[in-house]
């Protein structure tokens, strides 16, 4: 049996030894740096007529690779390998693909500093943040490789006298994998090992801006022995092959990571049967989030100023999970939004690659050109407090941006901006704090600070998302620790790096046998 659970340590990069380290692995992929990568079909590196580029946010100018734009025809290609894998994958024992999982943890977890240096390069993201990324990955594949050993026991059933019962969880099929750009690593390995340990094949279709992070992680599965066509990387655009990927009758599950305008399209497209398809269609969707911070009037403010500034603006405010609005109460909202806009202004912006960056760039020019438009808006529906501008031109910057005095129902406080802007409400008491809280159409994450268990306990029952924090963050999920998923238009509430997510993955069956 596999050891316990434990959550892989996060680097601590105040040691040099740990900065000498990083230092290298960046040189090392710097060095990589302008290649053209393959697809990966039934285990074969495939070419295409076109191909796109994926540059550094934090300097444009630097490509870090060329891409393939899959066609159709090789999409058709993978689902077919899948489906021929599939045979024997689906019937190894369960034992054994949780082996497998294993023993890609283990080597990612000896390569961790070269998976997070991909990230700065490709998705901006600072050391800390790429750390993060990559210990979380590795979690997701201890724990769902934990998971597949508990599920492949003999379940707890009620026994009767006369028959003998037995409950097994079989794999679904071959399913689409679409992660996001913004945990490049976390959430493709995650959704895509849950997937592969349960017994299923993946079409893996990274999301554009970061096919390098994808890439790096399918090269690896396969350096450890997963067989040719369980996992077929498959990069392109959405508009090129998202929608036949999804529809295609012989794909069994969609797991998605994105937007809530994407993850709504794909629920519809998936719902409709198309001919030759012999099931409903499961979707696994985590959406959007529009998260609150409340602070309560017996809140310990320095601490909750530092928690708001590092869950809006950590990776540039570019996580569904990340607070876009603090609720504040009357008693403490002068004091408070001061603490934030100076610790807001001492944030240091450049390019990840140095390690003492604490704010990078957004992902891409058209994100910066989006938050920006957003950062218009703001500026008619509240005071624009700090922030608002592009800083640096060799990269996608945006000086991290609070504005204060805002409305419940503006657009900034209702609509997912995916950036570093930051939206300030007063609050009068704390059960209006709550209501302003609860008035968006999302549910992911949200936070509360406050000394009061009253409060506290109202929270509990009232504060409607799916992953609640009381006198701490609303970012930074840990696999076991907090498996993570929203309501309403944040998702299925998949709950990630939980016990039930496995679930999502497999069918169970029931086999009677009358005893004579």
């Amino acid at each position: 049996m596999p050891t316990e659970f434990k959550n892989e340590p996060l680097t601590d990069f105040s040691k040099s030894e740990n900065r000498a380290a990083m230092e290298k692995a960046i040189e090392k992929v710097r060095g990589s740096l302008g290649k053209t990568y393959p697809l990966i079909l039934d285990g074969k590196d495939v070419t295409g007529p076109e191909t796109f580029a994926s540059v550094n946010p934090s300097m444009k100018s630097e490509v870090v690779g060329q891409f393939q734009k899959a066609t159709t025809a090789q999409l058709q290609q993978a689902i077919t390998a899948g489906w021929r894998a599939f045979e024997n994958w689906s019937r190894t024992a369960p034992q054994k693909r949780a082996q497998v999982i294993f023993d890609a943890a283990s080597k990612m977890r000896r390569r961790k500093h070269e998976f997070s240096a991909w990230m700065i390069f490709e998705t901006g993201k600072t050391w800390v943040e790429a750390d993060a990324d990559t210990a979380e990955a590795i979690d997701f594949m201890e724990f769902y490789a934990r998971e597949m050993v508990r599920l492949a026991a003999p379940q707890p059933i009620t026994k009767i006298p006369a028959e003998e019962n037995e409950l097994v969880y079989l794999p679904l099929g071959v399913g689409a994998v679409i992660p996001p750009w913004n945990f490049p690593l976390a959430i493709c390995v995650g959704m895509t090992s849950a997937a592969i340990v349960s017994g299923n094949c993946v079409i893996l279709k990274p999301a554009s801006d970061s096919p390098a992070v994808a890439y790096q992680f399918a090269a690896l599965m396969h350096e450890v022995g997963l067989p040719a066509g369980v996992l077929n990387y498959v990069s392109g655009s959405g508009a090129q092959i998202g929608d036949p990927l999804v529809t295609h009758p012989k794909i069994r599950f969609i797991t998605f990571t994105g937007s809530k305008e994407v993850g709504l399209r794909i629920n519809e497209l998936a719902a409709k049967h198309r001919p030759g398809q012999k099931w409903i269609k499961r979707v696994v969707a985590e959406m959007g989030g529009k998260d609150a911070i409340v602070v309560d009037q017996d809140a310990d403010i320095e601490e909750a100023a530092t928690g708001i500034v590092a869950a809006a603006f950590g990776y540039q405010g570019q996580k569904c999970s990340a607070c876009s609005r603090a609720i504040l109460h009357e008693a403490v909202y002068d004091g408070l939004v001061e603490k934030i806009k100076q610790k807001t202004e001492a944030l240091k912006i450049g390019p990840t690659m140095n390690f003492d960056t604490q704010i990078g760039p957004v992902v891409s020019g058209s994100a910066q050109k989006k938050i920006l438009e957003y950062v218009e808006i703001g500026k008619t529906e509240g005071k624009l407090l700090t922030g608002g501008k592009t800083v640096r031109d060799d990269g996608y910057y945006i000086a991290p941006t609070v504005f204060v005095d805002v409305d419940p129902n503006a657009r900034i406080s209702q609509e997912e901006i995916f950036g570093p802007v930051l939206a300030i409400t007063k609050a009068k008491d704390f059960d209006q704090a709550l209501q302003i809280a609860n008035n968006t159409e999302f549910g992911l994450t949200g936070a509360v600070y406050s000394k009061s268990k009253d409060h506290l306990e109202k929270a509990r029952k009232e504060f409607f998302v799916g992953n609640l924090y009381f006198n701490r963050k609303c970012t930074g999920a840990l696999v076991g620790v907090h498996p993570f998923g929203g309501f309403n238009m944040s998702g299925t509430d998949s709950k990630a790096g939980g016990r039930d997510y496995l679930l999502l993955f497999t069918q169970a069956k029931v086999v009677s046998e009358k005893i004579r």
